[in-house]
């Protein structure tokens, strides 16, 4: 599922169970107000890929065997090419599954965490209070130039989000994001902070 927003997070925590004690200093807890998991989209699953392998070594190995059969055995190593190629462009593709982003909106801050499989992690954090969300999708004819993406900003510091989603889940994320942000700016909202 592309985007987690209420089941469990990494290391076994719930939405709503507050900061780890590293998140928070080791004092008091701060209310969650909204936590999304963000994931790339898969079509095929694990046991989807075994099958898919087994059906083309099968194949493969009938071909083979045909080429055998007409002494065409140079031909055999080939059969195993094609196989190893699929191989190795699904384990590039379940890797990069790995990567993800968090969006994650306290009483006192919104950060957001990119994980990537072959990059280090990154961290941005921006106060709620003036934290402007901007939602893009380019029309049908545009979209060769790339995918939509949800934009955090605030203060000159910018950060796009869910740009591997669907339009649909882009924006879904940016309307529950833009729901939990109207909850924190309820009366009695924080403060603004100072500049």
């Amino acid at each position: 599922m592309p985007i987690d927003i209420s089941g469990p997070q990494p290391g076994g925590r719930q939405p709503g169970d507050g900061p780890s004690p590293a998140e928070s200093g080791g004092s008091g807890s701060v209310r969650v107000l909204f936590d999304a998991i963000l994931h790339p989209h898969r079509s095929l699953g694990r046991s989807g890929f075994r099958v898919l392998m087994a059906v083309v070594v099968a194949m493969n190995l009938i071909v083979a065997g045909i080429f055998v059969a007409h002494g065409a055995w140079p031909v055999v190593p080939f059969c195993g090419l094609d196989v190893m190629a699929l191989w190795l462009a699904f384990r590039v593709s379940y890797r990069s599954a790995r990567q993800y982003e968090r969006v994650r909106l306290t009483e006192t801050a919104l950060t957001v965490q990119r994980v990537h499989w072959k990059a280090p992690e990154r961290r941005w954090s921006f106060h709620p209070y003036w934290l402007r969300i901007t939602h893009t999708e380019p029309a049908d004819h545009e979209r060769r130039g790339g995918a939509g993406q949800v934009t955090l900003s605030s203060h000159g510091q910018s950060v796009g989000v869910g740009s591997f989603l669907s339009p649909d889940e882009r924006s879904s994320f940016a309307r529950a994001l833009d729901d939990a942000l109207r909850l924190w700016r309820r009366p009695p909202c924080p403060p603004a902070p100072a500049e």
